[in-house]
């Protein structure tokens, strides 16, 4: 693999490509699917990310995991940076008391992978690319944590930027309300399987449904019903999309044993039959976005 740097020990694996018109293709293929993505894509980049397309007008960070679908679809004039890893370099879960990104970065209810870069930031986010690449060309007995420790300050950092460009007001509110808006994200993202009702996730939270959705409410944030049926169709489309599973076996696998039931959440939800919505979206044809 051509401009590629990995670093590789026991299960351990992080890589980095320069993005440019060579490695564009490597990267839309099958190869990185299951690793953790962190990508700098400069201006003028057009990327897919699962069903949603995202154009950089300025330079921008984009945070993939390993459940998603990405694929660029046009590049820009400069270099972008891709960097891949495994859950066993690093795991957000694991690491969530250092760099507080689970739920926010990964895992948020908004579906956002996209962080904009602030102007007086954007040297800050190259330099660390760079230090990440410079690791590649004098490796040492410290390289791995050396890597780490640049990989946590781009989340650390990313996830601060995030914060602000998505969650507006609850920026000003106390960190226990942050901390219970990531615990129902990360919640939602392990059980959304399982567990389709509200009453199912203030039961974990330990409060009572009603305050969970006025807490949403006041903090003008989507409704907690809306966030989990629109993780349920997330995936639905991803496995409608990219695997060959029936509608039926896909209804079973997200939880819905009456597979009629799952039709008309999907279509109230799409405004499109699972069937026509995979039809279309095989065809190539532009489907119908929430």
């Amino acid at each position: 693999m051509k401009n590629h740097n990995l670093f590789e020990s026991n299960y351990k694996k992080l890589g980095f490509l320069t993005i440019n018109q060579e490695t564009v293709e490597e990267i839309n293929g099958d190869y990185y699917k299951p690793y953790i993505k962190v990508i700098y894509l400069p201006e003028n980049y057009s990327v897919t990310i699962d069903f949603k397309h995202y154009q950089t007008t300025i330079p921008s960070l984009f945070f993939i995991n390993s459940n998603q679908y990405l694929q660029i679809e046009t590049k820009g004039e400069k270099e972008g940076y891709f960097m891949y890893y495994n859950r066993d370099f690093y795991c957000v879960q694991i690491h969530d008391a250092e760099v507080a990104c689970d739920g926010l970065l990964f895992n948020n209810i908004f579906e956002m992978p996209m962080t904009i870069l602030p102007e007086k930031e954007i040297s800050f986010i190259c330099a660390i690319y760079q230090q990440i690449q410079g690791e590649f060309e004098t490796p040492d007995s410290s390289q791995e944590e050396m890597i780490r420790t640049y990989l946590k300050q781009l989340i650390i950092k990313a996830t601060r930027i995030w914060k602000i460009q998505q969650l507006g007001v609850l920026n000003e509110e106390p960190s226990k309300e942050m901390d219970f808006f990531r615990d129902f994200s990360r919640l939602v993202e392990i059980h959304f399987r399982t567990k389709h009702t509200v009453a199912d996730y203030a039961d974990i939270l330990g409060v009572a449904p009603k305050t969970l959705s006025n807490k949403f409410n006041r903090l003008e944030l989507s409704q907690p019903n809306d966030i989990i049926k629109d993780r349920i169709i997330l995936e639905a489309k991803r496995l409608l999309g990219y695997s060959n599973l029936s509608v039926k076996e896909i209804a079973y696998q997200l939880g819905y044993e009456d597979p009629a039931y799952f039709n008309r959440l999907f279509t109230n939800k799409v405004g499109d039959t699972p069937s026509n919505f995979k039809k279309k979206y095989l065809q190539g044809k532009n489907v119908q976005l929430e």
